[in-house]
């Protein structure tokens, strides 16, 4: 049984469109500088695990689509790179501070729901996204999950 999670990101750096056209529609979750989120993504987000896809720092966020994960945590080569925007001195190959996973689109949603949907939700009140909103890898429960699909009508 795959594990739920919220990812987000903002569509202006990278949105669910911009998955959708990467080669085989896979593409890797780079850039992750929070220890709490780079946990997940090397500990606990596995093959096969589901991702609600949210837009972040838009005038309306939302849930817009569903990702599956391809490829569990490795090492974010983004931080060895000095020309990367997401460059970390302190991290190196033999000893790497971030990970990333490889996820894959799998659909858009029909509508997005939008943060300010999902607040007037009370079985949501508990959701991570709604208490931790600045964590950009977020763990969903399957009630969660099957709630927001059905308000975005799928």
């Amino acid at each position: 049984m795959p594990n739920y999670w919220l990812f987000k990101s903002e569509p202006s750096s990278f949105s669910l469109e911009d998955l959708k056209h990467r080669p085989n529609a896979t593409e890797h979750w780079d850039g992750v500088r929070n220890y709490q989120a780079r946990n997940f993504l090397r500990d606990e987000v596995q093959v096969g695990d589901l991702v609600l896809f949210y837009h972040s720092n838009i005038a309306e966020p939302a849930v817009v689509g569903i990702a599956e994960v391809v490829r569990a945590g490795y090492p974010d080569f983004t931080a060895f790179d000095p020309e990367s925007h997401y460059f970390d001195p302190k991290s190196n190959p033999e000893k790497p501070a971030w990970f990333m996973v490889d996820v894959k689109f799998v659909r858009e949603l029909p509508r997005p729901v939008t943060l300010s949907e999902l607040k007037t939700v009370p079985e949501l009140s508990g959701m991570a996204l709604l208490n931790r909103s600045r964590l950009s890898i977020q763990p969903v429960r399957k009630e969660e999950w099957d709630l927001i699909l059905k308000l975005a009508a799928v």
